[in-house]
């Protein structure tokens, strides 16, 4: 993350910056937290969702539920590769499904702190505690108990959604990583970023001036078989408009290959300086544009912006659950 302003062991799959990483699970519910299956050679879905297929009338020992199936796909900012990036991401199997994405701010670079450092360790302790009573399936107590053991130095936006067995999905979010929900081709549900100023978002920090849990916004959304998540960081948002991730994610039956369609695209535009990107609608109506006689030329700011790329794409689907 760009931003102008500074205001390996877990239960479930983590990623703090593998470059250009493509990964799709199968979430399936359970009554712990079990590591989700990971599978790097994209199954498609056929195979992936091939335990959601029931008779019409189920047998008395089994009831359908809502989880998720979940690609992810990462790309590390150009200049940091090497690194591995800033952003991190985590996919869980508890429940219905958590998944999340924290940005660190890369600010913190001017004085020599990596910020990378403050959401990988963000994003452990989400995992470590998505299934704590305390949290009892609010994404807001999630992120207060997890920004509460974060030591490291630094800052970083979040976004954490889970999903309830029943479909209801619980969304909270400090800064600007993004989350839509789409149905039938459609946007139905879309985050709004939380910022003090042009590029520098609301974010959660080692400082004891700063945001905290209780400046998420905290949403819930009622979600369908079918429907699908794409969550990201600004890398994604900045780069791609809506209406590229509705076609994109149309174009591909594969969650994995979604999200690394998705990841490709914001990087594809992030480099191209004549793209007018959301970034650069955004920044010129925020009055940040050419100066006055290159606009009397008809000159004008464009492209796209340069960062870490991080995209989650899930479908929902029905899962028949056996029980004893």
């Amino acid at each position: 993350m760009a931003k102008n302003g500074v205001a390996r062991s877990f239960a479930c799959t983590i990623s703090v910056g593998r470059p250009c990483s493509s990964f799709s699970f199968m979430i399936r519910t359970s009554k712990r937290p079990q590591v989700a299956q990971l599978s790097t050679n994209n199954n498609n879905d056929s195979n992936s969702t091939s335990s959601s297929q029931s008779r019409l009338i189920p047998p008395p020992s089994l009831r359908s539920e809502l989880s998720l199936c979940v690609g992810t796909h990462l790309i590390p900012h150009p200049n940091k590769v090497e690194r591995g990036g800033e952003d991190a991401f985590f996919v869980s199997s508890w429940k219905g499904g958590v998944i999340g994405v924290a940005d660190g701010v890369s600010g913190w670079a001017e004085r020599n702190v990596d910020p990378a450092l403050f959401s990988r360790e963000l994003v452990s302790n989400v995992s470590s505690f998505v299934d704590d009573e305390e949290v009892s399936y609010d994404p807001q107590a999630l992120l207060r108990k997890a920004h509460a053991a974060t030591v490291s130095v630094g800052s970083a936006t979040v976004i954490v959604a889970m999903l309830e067995r029943s479909g209801t999905l619980r969304i909270a979010t400090v800064g600007d990583c993004g989350l839509r929900v789409i149905r039938k081709g459609q946007v139905i549900f879309l985050t709004s970023p939380q910022e003090h100023y042009f590029d520098c978002p609301y974010q959660l920090s080692s400082e004891a001036i700063g945001q905290t849990y209780l400046d998420a916004v905290v949403t819930s959304i009622e979600l369908m078989e079918g429907d699908m998540i794409v969550m990201g960081s600004d890398g994604l948002y900045d780069n791609v408009f809506d209406q590229e991730i509705i076609s994109t994610v149309a174009e591909h039956s594969d969650v994995a290959e979604a999200a690394k369609a998705l990841a490709s695209l914001a990087k594809d535009h992030s480099t191209d300086s004549n793209f007018d990107s959301p970034y650069s609608l955004e920044a010129r109506a925020r009055g940040f544009d050419v100066p006055v006689w290159k606009k009397i030329l008809g000159g004008r700011v464009t492209g796209g912006k340069l960062d870490d790329i991080t995209v989650i794409v899930a479908r929902v689907v029905r899962c028949p659950i056996k029980h004893s």
